[in-house]
């Protein structure tokens, strides 16, 4: 069901002032088995997933962009929730591997040109996801930096032609914390250890109190978005 952008925008002033979970079943509700939740195993992700298992009546599809240069607490995450949770896990690879990389583009190209790199390992195995889906779920909120301010409950995706739903996008941190840890959903431990925003191992650094939250990601260089929501 691809929706138009009218009625994308009566939804979202409406989903404005709904729950988290409400928005969560109400898109699942509506999009049915043409709708996936995009996970990177944060803790938005676990968040949501632990919210659409609760309300759904079977099986959630999932899927996570594994660039195959995650942290090893991610993939022990990924791993344990594919185990425990109601889900059906699509691990989505880039079409080259780290070895076809290096040998097409150089070593280190994340450090070189992570815009580049991003695509490679992201932003076009996001398009291959996508294939065959109305909608997709994210993690996306307002709190998370000045690049999200302007986001919605649920908005157009112009890029993919799909409907993107973003059913945390009100939530604080204080408010996403207190809901992981009052329903014991498992999170990366990184997230203790100063990482607020967990992506890859060479572009993935902790940050100090008081820093922005997505400081840590592709630090020294003028980046803080992988392009997956631009």
């Amino acid at each position: 069901m691809i929706l138009e952008s009218g009625r994308i925008a009566e939804m979202a002033t409406l989903w404005e002032e709904l729950e988290p979970r409400e928005i969560v079943a109400a898109a699942l509700d509506l999009f049915g088995d043409r709708i996936t939740i995009a996970s990177s195993f944060g803790l938005e992700d676990v968040a949501l997933i632990h919210m659409a298992t609760s309300v759904a009546k079977g099986p959630i599809d999932v899927f996570c962009l594994d660039t195959e240069v995650l942290f090893p607490e991610t993939y022990a995450l990924m791993n344990r929730f594919s185990e425990s949770y109601a889900i059906r896990l699509r691990r989505v690879v880039p079409e080259f591997s780290l070895a076809q990389q290096i040998e097409r583009y150089g070593e280190e190209l994340w450090a070189r040109d992570p815009d580049q790199c991003c695509k490679l390992r992201k932003v076009e195995p996001l398009g291959r996801a996508l294939q065959g889906y109305d909608a997709w779920v994210t993690g996306l909120r307002r709190a998370q930096g000045p690049t999200r301010q302007n986001a919605k409950a649920v908005e157009p995706d112009a890029r993919h032609g799909l409907t993107k739903v973003n059913p945390l996008v009100r939530w604080s941190d204080e408010q996403l914390w207190a809901y992981v840890r009052a329903e014991e959903v498992p999170y990366n431990p990184l997230h203790e250890r100063g990482y607020p925003s967990i992506g890859c191992i060479h572009c993935t650094r902790a940050v100090s109190p008081g820093e922005d939250p997505r400081a840590g990601r592709w630090a020294g260089f003028a980046k803080t978005e992988c392009g997956l929501h631009l």
